[in-house]
C-alpha cells in the first residue's frame, strides 16, 4: 500500500505589529541612526566632521537615487539609474567642496548656486548624448524626464542641508550655528513626523487623500503642525544664540511651515510608492523603510529652512 506524501503546510502569516510596535520601531531607529550623525558632527574635530559630513552626504544620495529609480523600475518606466547615480555623487560631492571652502569662493551662496545651475544643464546635455547611444531604447523622453528627476528629487533637495551646514553667518556667530540650524531642522521636521503618528493613530477618523495615503488623517496633520511648533519653540529658547537671528516669532513661523512641509513631502514619495506598488522604498531601518521613507519630509524642508535663514534670519 503506497503512502501519498504529506502536503507541506502553508507557514502562518507573520500576525500584523500593533501601532505601539511600529511606533517604537520607528522612534528606535530614527534616534539610532541621527545620534550617529550629529555625534560625528558635533565631534569638535573639523576634519572628522567634515568627512563623516560628506560620506553621510553621498550615502544618502546613492540610496535615495538608487531606491528612486526603483520605484520608476517597478512602475515600469525606464530610466538611465548608473549615469543619474554618478552625476547625483558628483553633484553632491561638487558642492560640498563649494560650501566648504575648498575651491576658496566659499564668501558667496551665489557661487554654490551657479555651480549647480551649471551642473543641471550639464546633465540635460549629458541625457540626451546618452539617448543618442542607448540604440534599444524607444522611450527616450520618459529615460530622461525619470533619470532627471531623480537628480532634483535626491541629491539637489539634499545639497541644501549642505548649504545650511555651511551657512556664512555674521561675525560674532556660534562657530557651531550651522549644523545647530541642521539639528533644528532635523529635529521639528522628525517632531512633526511623530505628531501626526501619534495624533492620527490614537484619534485620526477624517482622511486626507486617501488615494496616495490611506493612513494620514486630518487629525493627524494637525497633531504634525502643533507637536512640530511646540519643539519648534521649544529648542529654539534651550539653544538661544547658537541659533543666531532667531526668536519667538520666527520659532512659530518655521514650525508651521516645516510641518506642514513635512507632510507634504511625505505625501509625495506616497504617491511615488503608491504608482510603483510598494509599501517602503526599501528595508534598511525597521519600522521605517527605505532611505526615501526616511528623508521624505526632510527634502524639501531643507530648501524652506535655507531659504528661511538667508533671506529672512540673518537680513
Amino acid at each position: 500500500m503506497s503512502i501519498e506524501p504529506t502536503p507541506p503546510v502553508a507557514p502562518a502569516p507573520s500576525p500584523a505589529l500593533s501601532k505601539g510596535k511600529v511606533f517604537l520601531r520607528r522612534l528606535t531607529s530614527s534616534l539610532v541612526l541621527w545620534t550617529v550623525v550629529l555625534g560625528a558632527l558635533f565631534s569638535g574635530n573639523k576634519t572628522l566632521s567634515d568627512t563623516v559630513f560628506l560620506l553621510i552626504m553621498l550615502l544618502l544620495a546613492a540610496s535615495g537615487m538608487f531606491e528612486f529609480y526603483g520605484l520608476v523600475r517597478a512602475r515600469g518606466l525606464v530610466c538611465f539609474r548608473k549615469f543619474g547615480m554618478a552625476a547625483g555623487l558628483l553633484m553632491v560631492a561638487g558642492t560640498f567642496l563649494h560650501c566648504a571652502g575648498k575651491l576658496g569662493i566659499h564668501d558667496s551662496p551665489a557661487r554654490v548656486n551657479d555651480f549647480e545651475t551649471s551642473f543641471l544643464i550639464l546633465f540635460v546635455l549629458g541625457l540626451c548624448i546618452r539617448q543618442f547611444m542607448a540604440k534599444d531604447n524607444p522611450h527616450g523622453i520618459t529615460a530622461m524626464a525619470t533619470t532627471l528627476l531623480g537628480l532634483m528629487y535626491v541629491p539637489w533637495l539634499l545639497n541644501f542641508i549642505q548649504k545650511i551646514e555651511f551657512f556664512r553667518f555674521p561675525p560674532g556667530a556660534s562657530p557651531d550655528a550651522g549644523t545647530f540650524y541642521v539639528l533644528y531642522f532635523i529635529l521639528v521636521t522628525k517632531f512633526s513626523d511623530v505628531g501626526a503618528y501619534c495624533t492620527g493613530s490614537l484619534i485620526g477618523k477624517h482622511k486626507m487623500i486617501p488615494r496616495i495615503s490611506p493612513g494620514k488623517t486630518w487629525e493627524g496633520f494637525a497633531g504634525a503642525v502643533v507637536i512640530s511648533t511646540v519643539a519648534s519653540v521649544t529648542f529654539a529658547h534651550f539653544a538661544g544664540a547658537k541659533l543666531p537671528g532667531m526668536n519667538l516669532t520666527h520659532a512659530l513661523i518655521l514650525g508651521v511651515v516645516l510641518s506642514v512641509s513635512a507632510v507634504i513631502g511625505d505625501l509625495i514619495e506616497s504617491l511615488f510608492k503608491r504608482e510603483a506598488g510598494v509599501k517602503d522604498s526599501g528595508g534598511y531601518f525597521p519600522g521605517i523603510g527605505g532611505i526615501l521613507d526616511l528623508l521624505d519630509s526632510l527634502l524639501f524642508n531643507a530648501p524652506l529652512m535655507y531659504l528661511y535663514l538667508r533671506h529672512v534670519l540673518t537680513r
